[in-house]
């Protein structure tokens, strides 16, 4: 597939991640009558199911990374070119930002907004830290002995994110800069990006500095 091409499936599979997953928080919260575990649950599943549907769709075509952790990823173990990275990241982002903004026009809310969503315990970046080890993990792994559940595997490892991590495995650094964009049920506090951002590449590198030991020959490997 050209560049260009992929690059319109990144932008359009990333803006409808985040048109599910703000969406669904909206949703989930007007329904759940104030009861969060509900809203949650809701938010949870329509996620994962998002999640499925999008990387069957686009990864065919541009590997369905909508995410700037696992592109940085790839490169690193040199299953994407470098040159590729920039334009990857990019258009991850302004996709990212334009699902929250479809998101919000969806549910005749404020096009601009910036979370209130208070999200900046020590806890929370530990289970940044885990979610996103956690995810690059189940790729890693699918890529070398399951490529073709991988798009059921990734929803899998979103969903437990959701419930075992202290943060609900936000996991992507583009999707957390959307989600500051957002005072919703999804958002998070602009000044606590960073440092989720900070966590999520920290996980990512720890999981594909494993697996390149993992996977290596027994005799680089000793």
């Amino acid at each position: 597939m050209s560049l260009s091409r992929r690059l319109a499936a990144e932008a359009i599979g990333t803006a409808l991640l985040l048109a599910i997953v703000a969406g669904s928080g909206v949703m989930a919260a007007k329904l759940a009558g104030g009861n969060i575990a509900v809203a949650l649950l809701g938010n949870t599943i329509a996620t994962a199911g998002g999640l499925v549907a999008l990387i069957l769709t686009f990864g065919p075509i541009s590997g369905a990374h909508f995410n700037p952790a696992v592109t940085l990823a790839m490169a690193a173990r040199g299953r994407m070119a470098w040159r590729d990275v920039p334009p990857y990241l990019a258009v991850q982002v302004a996709g990212a930002v334009l699902g929250v903004w479809l998101a919000h026009a969806m549910f005749g809310l404020p096009i601009l907004q910036a979370s209130t969503h208070v999200r900046e315990t020590g806890g929370e970046f530990v289970g940044e830290i885990v979610a996103t080890f956690t995810l690059l993990s189940v790729i890693w792994s699918g890529v070398r002995h399951f490529p073709a559940a991988i798009p059921y595997a990734v929803a899998c490892a979103v969903t437990a994110g959701y419930w075992f991590t202290s943060s609900t495995s936000f996991a992507n650094p583009a999707v957390t800069l959307a989600r500051a964009l957002t005072d919703t049920f999804a958002g998070i506090r602009p000044m606590d990006a960073p440092g989720f951002i900070v966590a999520q590449l920290l996980g990512a590198a720890m999981a594909t500095l494993l697996f390149m030991w993992l996977d290596a020959p027994d005799k680089a490997r000793a």
